[in-house]
This record gives structure tokens, sequence and C-alpha cells, in this order.
């Protein structure tokens, strides 16, 4: 899955111990952000996205604790931990996607690029598949 990549995200430490800052801006994702939105509060054992997109691309960063992505491109499938908040996992579209494994006060932000819209939704896996074949 050469298409899906972990960027860098800047981060500055602060030369008196006192945290770190990371930055995204213009030039950090390759996509204009549209729409962002963050996932919190998950309860053990949950799933959440299990869809794919026509269209739209996202950016997902574990600003706390951790959770693992499924990825599936139709043809290969692999699962990535997210547990930094200075690294993000950037998803073309046409790509499946299952945030598993949330642990405990965890926050997944998700940087996207374009505004909601269900039509660019694939929400059925076989869907996904059928369309993914032809």
């Amino acid at each position: 899955m050469n298409e899906i990549n972990i960027i860098e995200i800047p981060k500055i430490t602060d030369p008196d111990g006192r945290g770190n800052l990371s930055v995204i801006e213009k030039n950090t994702l390759p996509f204009e952000v549209k729409r962002v939105y963050y996932l919190y509060d998950i309860p053990g054992g949950e799933t959440r996205g299990a869809h794919a997109h026509k269209q739209l691309q996202q950016c997902l960063i574990a600003l706390s604790g951790s959770f693992d992505v499924k990825l599936d491109n139709g043809k290969t499938r692999q699962t990535i931990t997210l547990n930094r908040p200075d690294r993000g996992l950037l998803i073309p579209n046409g790509v499946w996607r299952e945030l598993v494994n949330f642990s405990s006060g965890s926050v997944c932000l998700s940087l996207v690029s374009d505004v909601y819209d269900e039509n660019d939704y694939i929400r059925d896996y076989q869907e996904f598949l059928s369309l993914k074949r032809s």
C-alpha cells in the first residue's frame, strides 16, 4: 500500500522543558483541510470508521493514547498503530479503514480534504470490494 504514508508533523521542543508544540500548516499535508473532527471517549472494544471514501483524503493523528488503523485497498491489508501526536497517517481515497483497540483516554484527530458528504462514503465492505474490482 504505497499510497498510505506516515508523515512527521513538525515538533518544537521547549528548551526549558515545558513540553512540546506541533504545528500543521499549509504545506504539512498534501491537501487543503476543509473539515476537522476528533474522536474521544470511545468505549473499550468499539470500532470506528468501517468505511472508505470515493474522493475524500484523510490524515489521522493520535493526539493522546493509541489506537490501531486497519487498512484495506482491496488487494492488501495492513494495520498501523498510531500513538504519537507528532505523526500522522495519510489515507488516500479508495481505502477501507477501521479504527480499533483504542486505549483509555485516547483522542483521534481527523483532518480531511472536504466537507461532509454522505454520497462520498462507501459503508458496505462488499460494495467496496466490487468497486475496487471494476
